[in-house]
């Protein structure tokens, strides 16, 4: 099964280096009404996922990642609207130059070819997944999580059902519905029809992708996130930051997991930021200083700066001052968004140049790190790497260049 999901997404990746852009915004729109159009029937095969994760006794924030309502099916159906009218990255030219010679050399944009994505228990991956990837003509295979397998299908079927009604290529978007192991690792492995893995989830996730693939992958996702408030920063802001990047959407990979308090301000902010949570029920497990300040939350261990929680815990460290917020952001973060909440220009400056991550914030929460708030539409994931994407990635990074050559009979001597 998996290698005709493989012949078929190779076909169609070669059909779709030919379509144009007014057949793709087409699609693209298809795609948003059909969603929506759907919306009873999506809900009622998603409540089978949610009701059987419930019973397996899935934490509050794994269901709430899984679970979706009539408006999060309308932001996905946008999304899509959203991606169809950004401007298509594929044909750009990037420059062309005469050489001596007389040869004309540029390069040009073109897609990747068949995109696989291995992902959780998120349903709107499913759709933005898909939607980047055919608006950059790309084929997909997608491969989520078995707790939304039947979220998965309705989706899947909603999209193809609507490209079958306006003609597009056959088999563009496939999902592949054995969600074992085994099956995943062999995905990880299919060279010969995938040109690149892309991976969204926890850390153990991208971990076994990482280590088992040979197909070439881009890392993404793993989100150990620092909110750090510095000695000058306005209190209140600092607060209202830190309660946002944790408990908005604790599940996601831009919220925050730790916070450092520099320790001139500790004893003020701290019962603040405390208080703050209270009616989130977040668990707080901070360092000795933390909890002289808060004698009653638990003491953290060195492996909860190194957690990603995604749940409503947060680990919290009193430092010294900027170096020691930025050493340990450099030790403990994955390179995925970090902050610092400051009045002072000069240490804004040096956190900015100073931390290592994809996203680095000035006095704004971690939440920001997402396509949609950066103006790309949906996202395929947030890389966490530095080679050919850094950051949330849009359509141009689900493209490459070739280069292109004029000649007039030139042969080499």
């Amino acid at each position: 099964m998996l290698e005709l999901l493989g012949k078929q997404a190779k076909a169609a990746s070669y059909q779709l280096m030919n379509i144009s852009t007014e057949q793709k915004e087409k699609a693209l729109l298809a795609i948003a009404d059909s969603l929506e159009n759907n919306i009873p029937a999506i809900l009622a095969e998603n409540k089978k996922d949610v009701d059987a994760l419930k019973e397996k006794g899935g934490t509050q924030a794994l269901i709430d990642r899984l679970t979706l309502t009539e408006k999060r099916i309308k932001d996905m159906a946008d999304g899509a609207r959203q991606v169809k009218s950004l401007p298509d990255p594929v044909g750009e030219v990037l420059g062309m130059t005469k050489r001596p010679n007389g040869l004309v050399i540029g390069k040009k944009r073109v897609p990747l070819g068949v995109i696989g994505i291995i992902y959780e228990a998120r349903p709107n991956v499913t759709v933005d997944a898909a939607v980047l990837c055919l608006k950059t003509s790309n084929a997909c295979i997608l491969r989520g999580g078995s707790e939304a397998i039947n979220s998965n299908k309705i989706i899947v079927d909603t999209m193809t059902a609507a490209l079958d009604k306006i003609g597009f290529p056959a088999h563009s978007v496939q999902l592949l519905c054995d969600t074992s192991r085994e099956t995943a690792t062999r995905m990880m492995k299919m060279n010969e029809y995938l040109d690149v893995l892309i991976p969204r989830g926890g850390a153990g996730l991208i971990k076994s992708v990482v280590q088992n693939a040979t197909v070439p992958v881009i890392e993404t996702g793993t989100g150990n996130c620092h909110i750090y408030i510095e000695s000058t920063a306005e209190l209140k802001m600092g607060v209202d930051i830190i309660t946002n990047a944790k408990t908005s959407r604790p599940a996601v990979c831009n919220a925050a997991e730790t916070l450092l308090v520099d320790e001139s301000i500790s004893q003020e902010v701290l019962p603040m930021a405390f208080d703050a949570m209270k009616e989130f029920n977040v668990e707080w497990r901070g360092c000795e200083k933390t909890c002289k300040i808060l004698p009653h939350i638990n003491k953290a261990t060195e492996e909860d700066y190194q957690t990603e929680y995604n749940d409503y815990i947060l680990a919290v460290k009193v430092v010294s001052g900027l170096d020691e917020a930025i050493n340990h952001i450099n030790k403990y973060g994955t390179g995925h968004s970090e902050a610092i909440i400051t009045s002072d220009y000069f240490a804004s400056n040096r956190f900015l140049n100073e931390v290592d991550a994809a996203a680095v914030y000035v006095n704004a929460s971690t939440r920001f790190t997402d396509g949609f708030e950066f103006g790309f539409g949906a996202e395929i994931g947030i890389s966490t790497q530095k080679l050919h994407a850094r950051g949330p990635m849009g359509l141009c990074e689900l493209t490459t260049t070739k280069y292109i050559i004029y000649g007039d009979g030139q042969v080499r001597r």
